[in-house]
């Protein structure tokens, strides 16, 4: 009766394992699995600090053995890219004709790499939701297309752009801002962040295609669920509404291949991962998975998303829902004030002169001082729940190797 949903899970997967001795000796029991499962839950920096620190710092040493020891194995490669650097960075510091070339270069791919590293860690997550879109790319995007209207230009000054935004010195011919003309100033940013969330959709894919390819059964959340979803299939009546839409994506994905793949990217999917799972359990080829899944979110979705930030931040509708709080009852009036103070300080902040600093001119704002925050608390829960990741993945290392120590010895 007080059966969860993973006790349950576990005591089908168990009753199957519970018909082969040979398997009884090198598979803990469902009891063993519980017991691993609830203490590993606990390992949390708010419960068990010390033991969580102490797990965190063992698993990172292990993997920083791991990766050292791949370097190893791979030197050959290591040594050209460390040649390749090191040449790029005498050049840089040497003087001459080439030395701006050599510092736009260098600026370029960190705008880049900061924009890929920021998709990467949105689709990949470690279990926090953390969508750097919300938090980074919607904002820059809404920042470009507010100074966009109000400068009626898009050939921002670089330097400051784009760490800071202001109007070009010079005059600009009156003419409508285009919604095109936006996106194509934010297209590089937004296709980096795009490929970098597709690259994060590729552990799930390899977790599955190798866990079919080697026959061995891993205990991860995301195979168990894959694996609970393929025995409900042989049960539709205990089906929920959530698993049918799950298994609705990976018949899409299954028959239709490639465009079905590209159809689950294109759009915002929280189930995506089930898509990359099964297109690794059933062995889809390598490019047609990540070509089609690179597209869909570089290309398509992103558009879709540059789109919908830039209409929704355009001036006039922008201005008409700001007038809109008015009508909101008891606090309408408190809420429109703060936001038309903000859309004006940002105006003033784009037309300030070369030089001058925004927080001197405008002072802080309550809004943005709150959106600051707000980042700052979920960058410092995303570096907690690394921690916690990692303890447990240590716990769940430790008692693997328990394990087969144990039957070793037998």
């Amino acid at each position: 009766m007080g059966d969860t949903s993973a006790q349950k899970r576990f005591q089908r997967k168990g009753s199957k394992q519970a018909n082969g001795s040979s398997m009884i000796s090198s598979v803990p029991t469902l009891e063993e699995k519980l017991a691993e499962k609830q203490e590993r839950e606990k390992i949390v920096l708010w419960r068990r600090p010390i033991q969580t620190l102490n797990y965190f710092s063992r698993e990172c040493g292990i993997l920083s053995a791991e990766y050292m020891i791949k370097l190893w194995n791979n030197k050959k490669s290591v040594l050209l890219i460390a040649m390749l650097i090191g040449g790029y960075y005498a050049a840089y510091k040497t003087p001459g004709p080439h030395h701006p070339l050599l510092q736009s270069v260098a600026k370029e791919c960190w705008w880049c790499a900061w924009w890929l590293w920021l998709g990467i860690l949105s689709s990949v997550g470690l279990g926090t939701g953390l969508h750097t879109f919300l938090l980074y790319l919607g904002p820059h995007i809404a920042s470009v297309t507010l100074a966009a209207y109000s400068c009626n230009s898009v050939e921002f000054p670089s330097p400051p752009y784009p760490d800071d935004i202001m109007c070009p010195e010079e005059e600009v011919a009156a003419k409508e801002m285009s919604i095109f003309t936006i996106m194509s100033k934010v297209r590089l940013e937004a296709f980096m962040w795009g490929a970098g969330t597709a690259l994060g959709e590729l552990p799930p894919y390899f977790m599955a295609r190798g866990a079919r390819l080697s026959g061995y059964d891993p205990d991860d959340e995301e195979m168990a669920e894959f694996e609970e979803l393929q025995r409900l299939k042989e049960r539709p009546e205990d089906m929920s509404f959530i698993d049918r839409v799950k298994l609705s994506v990976e018949k899409l994905v299954e028959r239709v291949g490639f465009f079905g793949i590209l159809a689950c990217a294109s759009i915002p999917n929280p189930l995506f991962d089930l898509a990359g799972i099964t297109c690794g359990h059933f062995l889809v080829p390598f490019w047609t998975f990540f070509g089609a899944t690179l597209i869909g979110k570089a290309i398509i979705k992103m558009h879709i998303q540059k789109m919908f930030v830039i209409i929704a931040f355009n001036e006039s509708l922008l201005a008409r829902a700001v007038g809109l709080l008015a009508f909101v009852p008891v606090i309408g009036s408190k809420l429109e004030q703060p936001f038309k103070s903000f859309l004006e300080k940002q105006k003033k902040k784009f037309h300030r002169k070369p030089g001058t600093s925004p927080e001197s001119q405008d002072g802080v704002n309550i809004i943005a001082w709150i959106f600051e925050k707000f980042i700052l608390l979920m960058v410092a829960y995303f570096i907690i729940s690394i921690i916690n990741s990692f303890a447990q993945s240590y716990h769940k290392r430790k008692h693997k190797m328990e394990r087969e120590n144990k039957l070793a010895k037998d």
